[in-house]
C-alpha cells in the first residue's frame, strides 16, 4: 500500500501539489469544438488533466428511463436518445487525444460500464475514473484494476460500508479516494468537507475532492484539509444547456481556483515554528524584552 500515486508524470499524495483536474464531462454537448474550447482554457489556467465521460448508453440507462421522453436542443427526444447525442465516439476520442497532445494537457475518463473501459484502452489513459453511481458495481471495479492503470474512486451518494467494501475489491495501491457529494449543485451544508479527514484517517491511499459547489471556497479549504487532489467541472458559461452547468467553472473562475490552490499550498508550510529572516528587523525594532 502506498500513500503516493503516479499519474501520468506527477506524483499524487502528501508532500505533493495539489493534482488539479477540470472535468469537461458532457458539458460539450455533442460538439467536439466546444470540447476542444474547453480544453484549451483548462490548459490555460494551469490544470493538470482534463477528464470527460466514457459510457455505453443502452447499458447504462435503466430500461425504464431509456423512453422517457425530455426537451433537449435537438428536440423532444427519449432520453436514450439524449444519451447517444452526447456520447462521443472513436472519432471524437481521437480528435480529443490528438489536440490534447499538442497542447500538452493529459485526459482521461470517468467509464461507467466495462465496454467503455475495452473502448478507452486504446488511447492508453493515464488513469481511470469510477463515478459515485458506479461505486458499487464490484464487476467494473475487478475490469479496471486488470488494466493495471491507476484508479480514482468517486464516493458520492455512498455509504463508509460501500467505500470500504469497495475499496478492498480495488485494493489500495494505485488507488485515490475523492470526497464527493453527488448533487448539482450542492449546498455548503451538505459538503461535508471534513469526511477527508475521516477518508485519510481509514485508507492508506491518496484522499482528493470532487466538488460540484457554487463558488470557488470549499474547493480550497478541501485542500488544506489534506486534499491531494482537486476536481471541478468546467464550462465555457454556467448558462449554457446541460444539468451540471450550475455546478461548473468557467475559465476564469478556474483561474482563480488553480491560483488560490497553490497559495493555500504555499501558506500552510510545514507547522514547525520559526523566526523568518524576514522578521529580525520587526523584532529588533519592536520587541521591548528578549
Amino acid at each position: 500500500m502506498a500513500n503516493v500515486v503516479k499519474i501520468g508524470g506527477r506524483s499524487i499524495g502528501d508532500g505533493h501539489p495539489a493534482y488539479v483536474v477540470a472535468e469537461i464531462g458532457i458539458n460539450h454537448n455533442g460538439d467536439v469544438a466546444i470540447a476542444k474550447e474547453m480544453i484549451q482554457a483548462a490548459k490555460h489556467a494551469g490544470v493538470d488533466a482534463v477528464k470527460f465521460q466514457k459510457r455505453t448508453p443502452e447499458v447504462c440507462v435503466p430500461p425504464e428511463q431509456q423512453s422517457q421522453m425530455r426537451d433537449t436542443p435537438w428536440g423532444y427526444i427519449s432520453y436514450l436518445e439524449y444519451r447517444y447525442k452526447v456520447e462521443f465516439g472513436q472519432a471524437e476520442y481521437a480528435e480529443i487525444d490528438r489536440y490534447c497532445r499538442e497542447l500538452g494537457i493529459d485526459w482521461f475518463a470517468s467509464v461507467w460500464d466495462e465496454g467503455s473501459v475495452d473502448f478507452l484502452e486504446a488511447f492508453d489513459p493515464i488513469a481511470y475514473k469510477v463515478p459515485s453511481a458506479s461505486l458499487t458495481d464490484h464487476a467494473l471495479l475487478r475490469h479496471l484494476r486488470k488494466t493495471g492503470r491507476p484508479v480514482i474512486l468517486s464516493t458520492g451518494m455512498s455509504t463508509m460500508e460501500q467505500i470500504s467494501r469497495s475499496v478492498a475489491v480495488l485494493g489500495e495501491d494505485d488507488l485515490v479516494i475523492t470526497h464527493a457529494t453527488s448533487t448539482y449543485p450542492c449546498e455548503p451544508e451538505e459538503l461535508n468537507l471534513k469526511m477527508i479527514t475521516t477518508l485519510k484517517q481509514q485508507f492508506h491511499c491518496p484522499i482528493g475532492y470532487s466538488g460540484h459547489e457554487v463558488g470557488l471556497i470549499p474547493s480550497v479549504v478541501a485542500v488544506a484539509l489534506g486534499a491531494c487532489m482537486v476536481e471541478r467541472h468546467i464550462t465555457l458559461d454556467r448558462a449554457m444547456w446541460g444539468t451540471d452547468q450550475a455546478a461548473s467553472v468557467e475559465p476564469g473562475g478556474f483561474e482563480r481556483l488553480v491560483k488560490y490552490i497553490r497559495v493555500t499550498e504555499d501558506s500552510l508550510g510545514d507547522g514547525v515554528k520559526k523566526v523568518y529572516e524576514s522578521e529580525l528587523s520587526s523584532l529588533k525594532k519592536l520587541r521591548r524584552v528578549q
